[in-house]
């Protein structure tokens, strides 16, 4: 997923906070609520709008960092594959678990610095700790936040030490030009420092991690280690079961789904477009239809009911906003921090909408993973220099306020 980049950032949005209980609703009373007009709803209409969709890769190799993909699930395709996130920045800072990979949107920008240009998006699988995350995120600008949801930008030069100036080969046999950190024998995701004891091959990010791969029934580090391939290769798969599934994200421009639906179906307010219906996307129009609420509800249908399978929504258009699906739990300007680099101001990039969760095939339950909508705050500047990946900022809604 490509996205060509040309314009400004987002307008904020405010509302009241949350957790009546909390320190932080009183500086919320103190704020001018944002009103959404008409003219607004007209304007978001008029912003040309990059939708994302997940589809199995046609070729594997097509997700590896040398093909600058964007994905889904699985392991992430590092750009840098070097100078990986560490220590603290990539656990959850709830439980203490490493974070578990969400997606990664390859967005490139115009300058030099940033000819390749990758955010991630990471995530711990515990509803309990995206709940603990809710009343987090309406601290405003704490000196150490905890977060269960982190971004990661990280972007490179034309000419740089890991991949040919040349456009890679569309069959398969593009080879970086360095190899990348050892990762994690179990999570495939995060840096390997710490060696097993006994085989002194087998790597991971963390004891957990270590633990889990030692006490697994499918592939048990146990059984395996004195069998472990030795050859210092970079790790090829995770021998975590419990990853989710992987995907392409392909993009497509909304207004192709909207040329479609004028011409194909007239004034249908069918939920699910008749092209692109299989049977499999009932589970969705269901969970649309008991997760709205007034207006939000009523703009969210209506732009999602031309391509409801879409995970992903990508704007750089000066008047691009998110698409809130419920009118509570959205941020006021001073809710998005700082760039924690240059100071500079955030703004939105791109949203990952529920459907998500349906392709990573995450069933009801009590703690199971369940969001209205992730938007993503990205530097305005997209400063360059210091560390290789830059954390960013998510702003998550809960599809229900009942959780809280």
């Amino acid at each position: 997923m490509d996205i060509d980049l040309d314009g400004e950032k987002l307008k904020s949005l405010q509302i009241s906070s949350l957790d009546e209980g909390e320190e932080e609703d009183e500086a919320h009373k103190d704020d001018v609520e944002y009103e959404v007009s008409d003219e607004d709803d007209d304007e978001e209409d008029r912003v040309p709008m990059t939708l994302g969709f997940v589809e199995k890769p046609k070729n594997p190799w097509s997700l590896v960092r040398q093909y600058f993909p964007s994905k889904a699930g699985g392991t992430p395709a590092w750009l840098d594959p070097v100078n990986l996130p560490s220590q603290k920045s990539c656990l959850c800072d709830f439980c203490g678990e490493p974070l578990q990979f969400l997606l990664q949107v390859y967005a490139p920008l115009p300058e030099e610095s940033t000819f390749h240009r990758t955010l991630y998006i990471f995530m711990c699988p515990s509803m309990a700790c995206l709940l603990r995350d809710q009343h987090e995120q309406w601290k405003r600008h704490p000196e150490t936040p905890s977060r269960s949801v982190k971004v990661f930008r990280c972007q490179l030069p034309l000419v740089n030490s890991f991949y040919s100036c040349e456009a890679p080969a569309e069959d398969g046999t593009e080879q970086p030009l360095t190899a990348g950190a050892m990762l994690c024998n179990w999570c495939g995701t995060w840096k390997g420092d710490k060696i097993c004891s006994s085989c002194r091959s087998a790597r991971y990010c963390s004891a957990k991690h270590q633990t889990a791969h030692w006490r697994s029934t499918n592939s048990s580090h146990k059984i395996f280690c004195r069998q472990l391939d030795t050859s210092g290769k970079e790790s090829e798969s995770a021998a975590s079961n419990s990853l989710w599934p992987e995907y392409e994200i392909i993009n497509e421009d909304e207004s192709e789904f909207d040329e479609e639906m004028s011409i194909d179906y007239g004034s249908s307010s069918s939920l699910i477009p008749k092209s692109r219906t299989d049977g499999s996307f009932g589970k969705l129009q269901t969970y649309f239809k008991g997760h709205g609420d007034n207006r939000s509800w009523a703009s969210f249908q209506e732009r999602i009911s031309l391509a409801p399978d879409q995970v992903l929504r990508y704007s750089s258009s000066a008047q691009a906003k998110p698409l809130w699906p419920v009118s509570s739990g959205r941020p006021s300007k001073v809710d998005i921090p700082k760039c924690n680099y240059c100071g500079g101001t955030r703004g939105f990039e791109f949203q990952v909408l529920p459907q998500l969760l349906y392709f990573f095939h995450v069933k009801d339950g009590e703690d199971s993973l369940d969001w209205a909508t992730i938007v993503v705050y990205t530097c305005e500047n997209s400063c360059n220099g210091g560390v290789g990946y830059k954390e960013e900022f998510a702003w998550v809604q809960l599809a229900s306020q009942s959780h809280l």
